[in-house]
């Protein structure tokens, strides 16, 4: 229940609504411990990724491979050949398993997007890959 706060200056007796919650307008959103507003506490208790539908698995496998296809095609502009590969590697592992590991996802794909950014049609695969994965 929104808070009445005192009157503001130029509007004597009025009161004003203060709002501490949290609006969106369309997409989706998945919201994990969130605390809003004076005082306010999240607790953390286990978060999960869940594993991804047989849809999304085969969107996120043809991404993968895409990834993997520009990272040979952009060998030459790539400073490091060998740690995009690894992460590209850990994060396919790790989204095989049933329940992946959020801060495992996250950081192989910052890593990947780190690593592709000289080579702006990779970067933008693993933008892509990162929706996608984001998305469930």
């Amino acid at each position: 229940m929104p808070r009445q706060a005192d009157p503001s200056p130029g509007e004597p007796g009025e009161a004003r609504v203060l709002n501490f919650g949290v609006q969106q307008y369309g997409g989706q959103s998945s919201v994990g411990n969130q605390a809003v507003g004076p005082g306010a506490r999240a607790v953390a208790a286990h978060v999960s990724v869940q594993a991804p539908s047989a849809d999304q698995r085969a969107e996120v496998e043809a991404l993968l491979l895409l990834v993997e296809r520009l990272l040979d095609e952009h060998r030459a502009a790539l400073p490091d050949q060998e740690s995009p590969r690894t992460e590209l590697r850990r994060l396919r592992e790790e989204l095989d398993e049933g329940e992946p590991e959020p801060g495992v996802v996250r950081r192989a794909l910052e890593r990947l997007a780190l690593f592709a950014q000289p080579a702006a049609p990779l970067a933008a695969a693993v933008a892509e890959l990162t929706r996608v994965v984001q998305s469930f």
